[in-house]
């Protein structure tokens, strides 16, 4: 990497590249190594592994031009997280007696760290802290609903049919807004649209949360959903040529 961005010599396409510019990059090779994971093929999960490792040494890399940090202090900050979140094993802690225990234990040390983050910003706190606002809609959403979880003490404490049932009541009503909605709107009116988009931002976040309380990701749901209407399709005989896609 450093040869890549070595000013006498090095690539030219590389040395131009900054944080942003590498930003959507590392995203993509993220989701290339999902699309692997997902077709079973593991040697090209190696490769995509690679691809996406590398985008941590090419960042690593403009860090350390900066003299923010390095290589070694990427691994080095992992390494500390990893021993800061698992006490039960490096540490004395008590080890939990079930998956649900050690959840709630990380999420109480993650929560102890957004805190000090917090106090360290010396801003208010901020709940919701690290949540990017460009993560996938349904994927940030569900981070969201955890961290709403956790503020309303639901997590630990509410049945999980019951909390079934509350989502599946809620989304009953929005679908009764939606035909309400339909059948008084007049025209094609921003004021509808504004109101539609509403409807269907809330429909989807009750979706999400029915997604977790049934341990469900609604990323991989609706994606494995959709595989399976192209596999249909497919099966069928309905196959699009490349020159007929617009």
């Amino acid at each position: 990497m450093a040869r890549l961005r070595d000013p006498k010599g090095g690539c030219p396409w590389d040395l131009e590249q900054d944080f942003a510019s590498i930003s959507p990059h590392t995203i993509e090779e993220a989701y290339e190594v999902d699309e692997a994971i997902a077709s079973g093929d593991l040697e090209s999960l190696r490769d995509e592994l690679g691809d996406l490792l590398f985008q941590v040494v090419f960042q690593a890399r403009l860090a350390e031009e900066q003299g923010a940090f390095d290589f070694a202090g990427v691994v080095d900050a992992i390494i500390d997280k990893l021993i800061r979140r698992h006490p039960h094993v490096f540490a004395d802690a008590e080890t939990p007696s079930s998956v649900e225990g050690q959840r709630a234990n990380w999420e109480e040390i993650k929560a102890a760290e957004r805190a000090d983050a917090d106090r360290a910003r010396e801003g208010p706190d901020d709940p919701f802290i690290g949540i990017p606002r460009n993560l996938p809609a349904l994927a940030r959403s569900a981070k969201v609903a955890g961290r709403i979880e956790r503020l309303n003490a639901t997590a630990a404490s509410a049945n999980p049919k019951d909390a079934i049932l509350e989502v599946l009541d809620e989304l009953a009503g929005q679908e009764r807004a939606i035909r309400d909605e339909l059948a008084l709107r007049a025209g094609d009116d921003e004021g509808s649209r504004e109101l539609r988009r509403e409807l269907i931002g809330k429909g989807l976040s009750a979706w999400v949360r029915l997604a977790r309380a049934l341990e469900i990701d609604p990323e991989q749901a609706l994606r494995l959903g959709d595989d399976a209407a192209i596999a249909s399709i497919r099966a069928n005989g309905h196959r699009t040529t490349r020159t007929q896609v617009r």
